[in-house]
């Protein structure tokens, strides 16, 4: 029978006085997250609130990616494969999701976002830390990016402190070694502050592993999972490339940067070369 008020009654053991206990918005500091869109422009215009939400979200589950990838590091460094494994499954979760928010901000036109770039002065997504960060822990290590982070004390310390900490790949292929695998000696006591680059003594490791699955599965598992990281993180850039292209075409970035062809050029950079280069070997 339908309820002719259209009305479903609450339960009578549902707490209503948090005069005395937290409630939902205190645990997640509501007043405090979502006090902190404030646009811009004069006079503030529609779709800026979209801008800053699209940025401050993606920075939420930035945090959460840069948390998550710590952790898969550290049980990578204590031997713990499937642990870091399933960590690093959370991780794809959230890059998919980083991907596809992507196609709301690609429904601000190039009118309406001319309508408050101005306001935005020299602050560009290029700024953002925490992007770095995971960068950084993933392999891409660059000590000119610490320049621009000199204002923002947290900001340098975070990113000097991981500069000189190994990468998720330093620590799989030490992983590799302690278990028998022929990695080659200069990659287990390289300068880790330093971007890794194709080793060819390295992708013969891989093969063997892609060759004997069966012997090697917990390596070869491991193996597409950062293969999958990777890849995830090549389709977020260029979803930003082509959300670019798309609103502001080929001015300059706000930062100072190239725009599109500065974003074009990332997607040159890899982190883990010889699980590619390895696709080419394998024969059977």
């Amino acid at each position: 029978m339908v309820d002719a008020t259209n009305t479903r009654p609450i339960e009578e053991d549902v707490v209503r006085d948090f005069g005395t206990t937290m409630s939902y918005g205190q645990y997640l500091n509501l007043d405090q997250l979502l006090g902190a869109q404030r646009p811009v422009s004069e006079p503030e215009h529609h779709d800026e609130l979209l801008f800053i939400i699209q940025h401050q979200a993606a920075e939420l589950w930035l945090k959460l990616v840069l948390h998550e990838l710590r952790t898969a590091r550290e049980h990578l460094a204590g031997d713990r494969l499937q642990p870091a494994l399933k960590v690093l499954a959370r991780v794809k979760h959230i890059q998919h999701t980083l991907t596809e928010q992507w196609s709301v901000l690609a429904t601000l036109t190039p009118p309406e976002f001319a309508q408050f770039r101005g306001f935005l002065g020299r602050s560009s997504g290029f700024q953002s830390y925490q992007y770095r960060a995971v960068e950084f822990i993933l392999g891409n290590k660059n000590v000119d990016m610490l320049k621009v982070f000199r204002h923002d004390e947290h900001a340098h310390a975070l990113l000097s402190g991981l500069l000189g900490q190994p990468s998720i790949y330093d620590e799989f292929l030490r992983y590799l070694a302690r278990r028998g695998y022929q990695v080659p000696a200069p990659l287990l006591v390289r300068d880790v502050s330093r971007a890794h680059t194709y080793v060819p003594d390295l992708v013969p490791v891989f093969r063997k592993i892609y060759e004997s699955v069966a012997e090697n599965w917990d390596a070869y598992e491991a193996c597409e999972e950062l293969v999958d990281l990777e890849e995830n993180f090549q389709l977020w850039r260029f979803r930003h490339l082509k959300t670019v292209e798309r609103t502001i075409g080929f001015k300059r970035g706000t930062g100072g940067s190239s725009g599109v062809p500065f974003l074009r050029d990332a997607l040159d950079l890899t982190f883990f070369p010889e699980l590619y280069a390895v696709r080419t070997e394998i024969t059977r």
